[in-house]
């Protein structure tokens, strides 16, 4: 058995150019902006975690509010993967199968450590 490491799909494996063409130019631009306010949103998931790590530690409310909102957010999109998508709509391969068990992994460590920190913050307080 040869043990060589699949790299994890990338878009351009994932053949999103191809597959854009096939829409109109108007759905075209939607996706464009879909994935954009997607991508922003998980940047900024990322800067507000990092610039309020201590008011989240600490309970400020506020802080704990943003906390639940990113661990609802990741919650709801295992959810979506597990419950709309399908075996089969995903490409096949072992790259792209490494490539979701690792996102779903850390979506859900995304997820149980927002939810823990207000479950911590909250209840357990």
């Amino acid at each position: 058995m040869d043990s060589k490491f699949v790299p994890p799909p990338s878009p351009s494996r994932l053949g999103w150019k191809e597959d854009l063409r096939k829409l109109t130019v108007f759905n075209q631009k939607l996706m464009w902006v879909y994935g954009g306010f997607t991508v922003l949103t998980i940047i900024a998931f990322g800067m507000l975690t990092l610039s309020l790590h201590a008011e989240m530690l600490r309970g400020d409310r506020a802080a704990l509010g943003v906390a639940l909102f990113i661990g609802v957010y990741w919650v709801l999109r295992i959810a979506v993967d597990f419950l709309y998508f399908e075996h089969k709509d995903w490409p096949n391969g072992p790259g792209f199968v490494i490539g979701h068990v690792l996102l779903t992994l850390l979506f859900t460590f995304l997820a149980a450590t927002n939810l823990g920190l207000v479950i911590w913050k909250v209840v357990v307080r």
